[in-house]
């Protein structure tokens, strides 16, 4: 259970079409992340596989049957939003119990699925505490309980760990990561940030303007992208993108190079030059590089131990099998 498939699918507000005809496969117990920058439609796509978008044409089946017209109630999807849209007067327990009890599930039953909710998501000794007295990621935790208790064929997730800082984001992508394995169960993410796609994933969709630009696991992506978008896209730090003279000599409108596949030296090499910023993080060093012709800026991954500074002249060789070459239209050249 949890195959949904999308079938020249298209949305628009008015006369502005936002999804251009658009057909998307997603398997059964997939983690699949739609990923790209504000305003791709990504938010938009969720919200109309979840149905609290209308179609404007085309179809949406889930495991097999017609789901288009369906309320969100009868699709069997369980959605988790930005906003953890907890009830403060409630315990952890009558908050992840609510769906099934507007349900009227027999309590016993409830009960059952509450327990295990709590078991999975380590929130058993917070049951009786309200959300007031929780973490941000222990509310979230909540909302994805809630969420769980149904026991939907898919999961869908709209930017969840937006609210949260940047260590709670780290061990939560770590925890629905956890949970998705547990599960098995198909789940569909929303986010901007490319590193979360990159870790959490087992297929990305990039987004631009309503379009999908590529579709593939995160290494697919990460060593073929498809264009130029989807190279500066995906990576991080991006993929460095130079056209001119330096792409010419390669039959190429534009090359690609990732900052981890130059060679860097303080002697010699293919490109000379200046060391500007120097981000410093122990294993590695973040180097962002100018003067050298190619861009206003180039950015070098070197180790941690490189020694260097601002104004230092450094050489750039880049490694000839990770080069990437695109045409006129952006379009990757076999």
């Amino acid at each position: 259970m949890g195959q949904i498939t999308l079938e020249k699918v298209t949305k628009s507000f008015g006369d502005v079409n936002v999804i251009p005809p658009l057909d998307l496969q997603i398997n059964e117990g997939e983690f699949v992340v739609f990923v790209g920058p504000s305003g791709c439609g990504k938010s938009t796509l969720l919200r109309l596989i979840a149905g609290l978008e209308d179609v404007t044409s085309g179809a949406i089946k889930i495991d097999g049957t017609d789901a288009t017209n369906l309320p969100p109630a009868k699709r069997g999807l369980a959605m988790v939003f930005q906003s953890y849209a907890l009830y403060p007067h409630m315990s952890v327990r009558k908050n992840i119990a609510f769906p099934l009890k507007m349900a009227k599930m027999d309590p016993a039953e409830q009960e059952r699925r509450v327990n295990y909710a709590a078991k999975v998501l380590n929130l058993t000794d917070y049951i009786d505490r309200r959300p007031g007295q929780l973490s941000g990621g222990q509310r979230q935790r909540v909302a994805i309980g809630r969420a769980i208790v149904r026991e939907p064929s898919a999961f869908l997730f709209d930017e969840p760990l937006s609210n949260l800082d940047a260590s709670l984001r780290v061990n939560m992508r770590l925890e629905i990561s956890e949970l998705h394995n547990s599960l098995a169960t198909t789940m569909i993410y929303v986010t901007h940030d490319q590193v979360e796609a990159m870790t959490m994933a087992d297929k990305i969709v990039v987004l631009r303007a309503g379009n999908i630009e590529q579709v593939g696991s995160p290494l697919e992506l990460y060593r073929n992208p498809r264009n130029t978008f989807v190279a500066g896209f995906i990576g991080s730090p991006n993929m460095n993108l130079f056209s001119g003279a330096a792409a010419a000599e390669h039959g190429a409108a534009t090359i690609g190079i990732r900052p981890e596949h130059m060679d860097l030296s303080t002697e010699t090499g293919t490109w000379k030059g200046v060391v500007g910023v120097a981000e410093h993080l122990g294993s590695d060093t973040f180097l962002h590089i100018h003067e050298t012709g190619l861009a206003e800026m180039v950015t070098v991954r070197a180790s941690g131990e490189f020694a260097v500074k601002h104004g230092d002249t450094v050489y750039l060789t880049p490694q000839a099998d990770k080069l990437h070459k695109f045409d006129k239209d952006g379009l990757k050249i076999a």
